[in-house]
């Protein structure tokens, strides 16, 4: 938003330039992003963050430089001329009576009449001032609102009041079917969420975001009725949504308005309308409460804020800080609370004591704190699978996956597809797309894949860590997981060897190393993997009887679904149960002084058995000095009956103690043989 330093001046005796100023102001946290024009057309572009409604107008901004300065700031208090006394009865000089219906909706509304002005141009200060803002003049009437709301913030309309039917104001909800032609132009259909303001026969005014266009102010306009209310922020946001209307009105009031503003507000417009258009104001103010807001005091302790400051401020300069801000301090005799501090109306975000203390120290400047560490008394406590995290990360990061981030919500499509467990949905989604809590970390990683391959990123390798979520009744429950994406290729070209695409072997590679970093005794693969991936292609971790992981590529039909053409592979590692065991210990071993014997069997078998089952039963055997027992090589066709294929396995024997004897090997060799022939597997000759 723009603000004007020599509009600051009409409330502030300032004394500084005015990129001093703009410096000044940002270090106290209202930021001067950039500063453009010269001399009285200077203009600051401001960030103004949105717990500060207060500060998005030049009486406020003020406020603060006179906080900054220690410079008195001047009040706002419009001259108006006495007003002519309402008539009674049916007089038609009578004021409008208000009906607020909707409390909760509008806690407060005043209004002001005004008869016989003339609407024409405002004067050159105004339109001059409004225009360095990029605001559009209209007429005085019109103007005299736009420079009350950039002058102190709060909101205001007027209506042509020979245009408004029955005599009244009532503030309700919209009933179904209503129509509202808006400022705009647009034709709004309405239903009972909207609040409107209304007369005594239809909507005039959609509540604290447009007027309406059938009693706006025209040339013809000669009494005028002035509006200033305090309206619900989140009715008017959800309003504003419904109907695509962002307005500067409705951008104050979402954040919230002051409840105390609304007769100075009136006030000020009535005076600007008068002194530029003439016309006499009849009667007071008109000024309805329907519920009062009162703002809670906060107890502040001075020792509290030496704590949290880590410096003895001057209680007298925290009371002057606090006091050029509005705020009301009442000395307390009690030991514990020693002031109680009275917060103004505009000041809505201010409702606990680290409040108070935070308005002390960016008021006082953390540029003039000493750099110090925080205190800290105790001692650092490491998490109880800290190290296997650790762990499991640098083994990722060795590996050459990248540790990415994504957002812990998901849809409920996405739910459904890739889990089946009852899902957490959120009371207020960002997006259908983001309406539950993730049940799986795949839906995410999917999505960050997807993103880097749009961007022209071949080759992903990715890993996130964090939690997934699970409804069980009442109560919601939470499991660690790690997700591992990757696709393009394993191995780059180069002048050695082609490239050569990421396969399931690879994933499978680097999940086995990953476990192989905890205790377990045995670990053996299933192909018992969920629905979204490819069957053949994707296989269970089992790790001492119970599931660790899953891994493998996902269904073709998931990828092409999100648009992937690449085959994507993912794994999955169920933390919770992972972390159970420990890590392994690292051992030295020497190497071994004594020769090892190989011996190498090739035998057939029916597809229906896996190496896992003649791993597990050469392991029963309990051969001492059987170091190791792998597949070499893996045959079908050719001499190999339909069903089945030939393993090419490979068992290594070796002692610590002494050089083994070929009856030996010979000896263990056949027993290893009897056991895969009782698997039902043939010995090959040839």
């Amino acid at each position: 938003m723009k603000i004007s330093p020599q509009w600051l001046r009409d409330f502030v005796d300032l004394n500084v330039n005015y990129h001093q100023l703009a410096d000044d102001l940002t270090l106290a946290g209202i930021a001067v992003e950039s500063v453009s024009g010269e001399g009285d057309a200077t203009i600051f572009e401001m960030d103004i963050t949105t717990n500060r409604p207060d500060a998005m107008n030049h009486y406020g901004v003020a406020r603060e430089c006179s906080a900054i300065y220690d410079l008195p700031l001047k009040a706002i208090e419009p001259e108006l001329q006495v007003a002519v006394p309402a008539q009674a009865g049916g007089d038609s000089r009578a004021p409008f009576s208000i009906d607020i219906q909707d409390g909760q909706g509008c806690a407060r509304f005043t209004a002001r009449i005004i008869r016989d002005a003339t609407i024409k141009r405002s004067p050159e200060k105004i339109v001059r001032r409004l225009g360095l803002l990029d605001q559009r003049p209209i007429n005085n009437a019109v103007d005299a609102t736009n420079y009350t709301l950039w002058e102190m913030g709060k909101p205001t309309h007027v209506f042509d009041l020979d245009l408004l039917e029955g005599g009244k104001i009532v503030v309700r909800r919209a009933r179904d079917g209503e129509v509202l032609k808006t400022l705009d132009g647009v034709e709004r259909k309405l239903t009972s969420e909207d609040l409107v303001v209304a007369d005594a026969k239809k909507p005039v005014g959609l509540a604290g975001t447009m007027g309406g266009f059938d009693t706006m102010i025209t040339e013809k306009t000669r009494n005028i009725l002035i509006e200033s209310a305090w309206w619900d922020p989140v009715t008017v946001r959800k309003m504003s949504r419904r109907h695509g209307l962002h307005t500067d009105a409705s951008h104050r009031f979402e954040r919230g308005a002051d409840y105390e503003s609304t007769v100075v507000s009136c006030n000020r417009v009535a005076e600007l309308i008068l002194q530029s258009g003439g016309g006499e104001l009849v009667g007071g103010p008109v000024d309805v409460m329907a519920r009062k807001l009162d703002q809670a005091p906060v107890a502040l302790h001075v020792s509290e804020v030496y704590r949290i400051l880590g410096e003895k401020l001057e209680t007298t300069e925290m009371l002057r800080i606090l006091r050029r801000l509005g705020f009301e301090l009442i000395p307390e005799h009690e030991e514990e609370i020693e002031f109680t501090v009275q917060v103004p109306s505009w000041r809505l975000d201010v409702e606990r004591e680290i409040d108070v203390i935070e308005e002390i120290a960016r008021l006082h400047g953390y540029d003039k704190f000493a750099n110090t560490l925080p205190a800290y008394v105790g001692a650092v406590v490491e998490l109880p699978d800290a190290e296997k995290e650790k762990k499991l990360r640098t083994s990722l990061l060795a590996l050459g996956y990248d540790e990415a981030i994504s957002l812990t919500f998901i849809s409920h499509q996405d739910a459904e597809q890739f889990s089946s467990v009852p899902v957490i949905e959120l009371a207020n989604p960002l997006s259908e797309e983001a309406s539950v809590m993730r049940t799986s970390m795949v839906p995410g990683m999917l999505n960050m894949l997807a993103y880097n391959l749009n961007r022209g990123s071949d080759n992903i390798r990715l890993f996130e860590a964090g939690n997934v979520f699970e409804a069980a009744g009442e109560k919601a429950l939470e499991f660690k997981r790690i997700c591992m994406g990757a696709t393009g290729n394993a191995v780059k070209e180069s002048v050695h060897y082609p490239a050569r695409p990421t396969s399931f072997f690879d994933l499978k590679g680097d999940v086995e190393t990953l476990l192989a970093a905890f205790q377990h005794a045995g670990l053996e693969y299933k192909a018992d993997t969920a629905e979204y991936y490819h069957p053949g292609r994707s296989a269970l971790a089992i790790m001492d009887g119970e599931v660790v992981a899953q891994f493998g590529q996902i269904h073709p039909e998931i990828a092409a679904g999100r648009k992937l053409k690449q085959d994507i592979f993912i794994a999955e590692l169920y933390l919770d149960r992972l972390y159970q065991r420990g890590l392994r210990s690292v051992r030295y071993e020497p190497l071994p002084r004594y020769p090892a014997v190989e011996r190498d069997f090739s035998v057939i078998f029916d597809d229906s058995i896996e190496f896992a089952t003649m791993q597990k039963a050469v392991a029963a055997l309990r051969l001492g000095e059987l170091r190791s027992f792998v597949p070499v090589e893996i045959f079908r066709g050719g001499s190999i009956p339909a069903g089945k294929y030939s393993l090419l396995l490979r068992a290594t024997f070796q002692s610590g103690e002494r050089t083994l004897r070929e009856d030996e090997a010979g000896q263990w060799s056949g027993q290893i043989i009897g056991t895969l022939e009782g698997l039902g597997g043939v010995l090959r000759t040839s």
